[in-house]
């Protein structure tokens, strides 16, 4: 059956198919492959999208600046302090205006209500570039990244993601995984996994029951052997900054080190992670609170930067993710 996304918003992997992430994937390596050899398309001349960003980016918004330039689009960039989004204007208000003036509008920020807003009421495609809930564009590029280092395919493979299970990067791997039939393991406190949302979690398990991926929520180590994957986050996202002193200590026994990886008796595992990282104390925010005898780090500088590493060619591929997702829905 074709594939097509024309005119289809990118709001989760929840409301895609296994063959429509499936052409996601497969476009993405080929728009790579031509950008490699030096060609770059005209999929989207003439086409023009905003990027509203209530959170700041560095990955998300060159991501989708790139990949609009090289296919001949347009950007147009808001944030809170330069519209009226949220302010003197309501989102459904602010979707019905945009929707007039774009192709389509990404949105990154805090409540996935808002992006599923604007997508109800743009009348044109809406991605979610980041919420409290989702990173979708981000396991686009992550499973792409995994299918360039990991010599099988991604139903026979196992991600662990370790830490603060209740965050969005675990939810929108859950999500991956359950459509594509890869193994999940979520690795953290019992703390955690208590707040995980079970409507959720259950969700994805059912649909794990039908794609064949396990889904599973623990703080038992022994669920790192046979992982192909162990993915991790900052511990305090943008907005939970006082919670950094009590996250760290709850989750200093989860930081990814080497016999973390050696737990996995898997010499290929491969360390992923979203970035931006806490894994040295090169930045403001880890050496002020390494000055207060607090250490943020999710994972250790050696893991970090060793061979297993490929964290930057998942944010390469942030950029090629996009624009397979850009250049399908438009």
């Amino acid at each position: 059956m074709a594939v097509n996304l024309k005119g289809k918003s990118f709001l989760t992997l929840m409301d895609l198919s296994a063959q429509e992430i499936r052409y996601l994937l497969d476009l993405g390596h080929s728009l790579k492959a031509k950008r490699q050899m030096g060609l770059h398309g005209e999929a989207l001349r003439g086409k023009h999208i905003v990027l509203l960003f209530e959170k700041t980016s560095t990955r998300t918004r060159c991501s989708f600046e790139v990949a609009m330039a090289e296919e001949g689009g347009r950007v147009t960039y808001l944030d809170p302090g330069s519209s009226q989004m949220g302010k003197k204007e309501s989102m459904e208000d602010t979707a019905k205006v945009l929707g007039r003036f774009f192709d389509g509008i990404e949105y990154r920020g805090y409540d996935q209500a808002i992006v599923e807003t604007l997508a109800k009421h743009a009348g044109v495609p809406v991605y979610n570039g980041l919420t409290d809930l989702d990173h979708p564009t981000q396991i686009i590029a992550d499973m792409m990244t995994m299918e360039e280092h990991i010599n099988k395919p991604l139903k026979d493979c196992k991600v662990v993601f370790v830490g603060d299970v209740r965050n969005n990067m675990c939810y929108a791997w859950m999500f991956g995984c359950c459509k594509m039939g890869v193994d999940f393991v979520g690795y953290g406190p019992q703390e955690l996994i208590d707040g995980v949302d079970k409507t959720i979690l259950e969700a994805c398990k059912q649909e794990g029951a039908i794609s064949g991926a396990n889904i599973t929520l623990t703080s038992d180590p022994n669920a790192l052997k046979g992982a192909d994957v162990l993915y991790s986050d900052i511990w305090a996202s943008m907005g939970e900054e006082e919670l950094i002193p009590q996250r760290a200590k709850l989750l200093t026994p989860y930081r990814i080190d080497h016999t973390m990886l050696a737990a996995t008796g898997n010499p290929e595992v491969r360390f992923m992670h979203c970035l931006p990282s806490f894994h040295d104390f090169q930045t403001k925010l880890a050496k002020e609170w390494m000055d207060k005898g607090v250490d943020i780090r999710e994972v250790t500088d050696e893991v970090f930067r060793s061979r297993h590493s490929v964290v930057f060619d998942e944010a390469e591929n942030r950029m090629h993710a996009i624009k397979a997702i850009l250049v399908a829905t438009l």
